[in-house]
């Protein structure tokens, strides 16, 4: 059983900063890739971040330039550093994993945790 845990989360003003960190634990084959995602209330979930096993990453035009996402040596942790925070990043985020046994591919989803900026 896959594990994802997230923390970082937490109240900040515009233009401040927040770390986000999720680690996976338990039993999968490899990781294919790793990112963060965001649901703001009423609308969709959407991508914020990416990272591949190969490191390559992708971001929301929305955060380019102000977040980034990060992985440890062991790649089973990622990080979503995130600079110059705006009143519109205001959501939750998820991290999402994605397992690959060559064949298939499976969806693995943190609890998310709350993001609030404001004054």
């Amino acid at each position: 059983q896959v594990q994802l845990v997230e923390s970082g989360g937490g109240l900040v003003q515009p233009g401040g900063s927040l770390r986000l960190s999720c680690a996976a634990s338990g039993n999968f084959f490899s990781i294919y890739a790793m990112g963060w995602y965001r649901q703001a209330p009423g609308k969709q979930r959407e991508l914020v971040a990416g990272i591949t096993s190969s490191g390559s990453t992708n971001y929301a035009d929305s955060v380019k330039g102000r977040f980034t996402i990060s992985r440890d040596n062991a790649k089973t942790t990622v990080y979503l550093q995130m600079n110059s925070l705006k009143p519109e990043d205001t959501a939750v985020y998820y991290c999402k994993m994605i397992e690959s046994d060559y064949v298939h591919q499976y969806d693995y989803w943190g609890q998310g945790t709350q993001v609030t900026v404001s004054s």
